[in-house]
């Protein structure tokens, strides 16, 4: 799952001797130019997200203002990690409505919900390829989380990754050639890409403490925004527990010129671009189970909230 609610996967990450010890922290804490410009400009832009409000997860939709909030799925199961399909027809998500994490596609108000994987492990975090042809998606379905791709249909589900490490939040580039991906194969979890074949592995980012995750192109292909930890001092066996706040990051898509975009003391990460990429949606955490939705320009300024709901809310996708 990602909740924040989400953010709190992130510590979930981190070596088990240091989280018992930060959830102790935290809980006493937190009291309270392009073809796709051309087509965002012909129809108004939508944001999809999942949130508890009314009881238990479920996919909603609103404008990009905030407004016209509209409950898309309504099932007793947990249905999370909403992607709009490119061509705004289609809504991809993961659902437990059939026992376990499956991925799942519906029309995008919601209507004719179709199961596109089966399998006995959790498939989570799909994501479309920029024709809208492919599914890219993360499952432990071979023992640890890796990257797959099938057909958007769910046929041709094929494993892109293999490593024993966990990689997770796969992202298409805008062109489709690349996806984008966290990982802690080599140590602390990074920022990494591939071919959209799996080939050509490569390595963004190399934080010196705790990670990266939750990586999102601009639709421009030049950007990747992304939730980090690498600012918190690290942890000193023995010493001072240190107080962990995710924040979000932009760099440029080959990992070079990291600049911290928010700097406050809540959690605030999994960032998604607007169409046009002058905008960041991100989730912000407003109390111990409670997140809401933001926007701010892609240089941090000019913060807007767009809901306020006293549950956990997560931003998914923004096409």
């Amino acid at each position: 799952m990602r909740h924040l609610g989400s953010l709190f996967r992130r510590i979930a990450l981190l070596p088990g001797a240091l989280v018992i010890g930060l959830a102790l922290v935290l809980v006493a804490l937190h009291n309270p130019g392009s073809e796709l410009n051309i087509v965002t400009a012909q129809r108004p832009s939508r944001i999809v997200f999942h949130s508890n409000r009314d009881g238990n997860f479920e996919i909603y939709a609103m404008n990009a203002d905030g407004t016209g909030v509209t409950r898309l799925t309504n099932h007793p199961a947990e249905d999370t990690h909403a992607a709009l399909s490119p061509d705004g027809s289609k809504i991809a998500l993961a659902s437990r409505r059939d026992g376990n994490f499956e991925i799942y596609v519906m029309n995008a108000d919601g209507t004719e919900v179709t199961r596109l994987t089966n399998h006995p492990a959790n498939d989570v975090e799909p994501a479309f390829s920029s024709d809208s042809s492919r599914i890219a998606f993360a499952s432990n379905r071979d023992g640890n989380y890796e990257i797959y791709v099938m057909s958007a249909d769910g046929t041709n589900v094929t494993r892109l990754s293999n490593n024993p490490a966990s990689d997770r939040s796969p992202s298409f580039s805008p062109d489709g050639t690349r996806i984008v991906f966290e990982s802690d194969r080599d140590g602390n979890y990074g920022i990494y890409v591939m071919g959209a074949d799996g080939t050509g592995v490569t390595r963004l980012t190399r934080p010196p403490a705790y990670g990266d995750w939750d990586p999102k192109y601009s639709p421009d292909g030049r950007k990747i925004a992304f939730t980090s930890l690498r600012h918190a001092p690290p942890f000193v066996p023995g010493g001072p527990l240190p107080l962990l706040y995710l924040q979000v990051y932009l760099m440029n898509a080959d990992g070079t010129g990291v600049t911290r975009l928010t700097n406050t003391t809540v959690s605030e990460g999994v960032p998604v671009f607007s169409p046009d990429g002058l905008k960041i949606m991100f989730t912000f955490e407003t109390g111990r189970t409670s997140a809401d939705i933001s926007v701010m320009n892609a240089d941090g300024t000019g913060r807007t909230r767009l809901t306020n709901f006293s549950a956990e809310t997560d931003g998914d996708d923004w096409r």
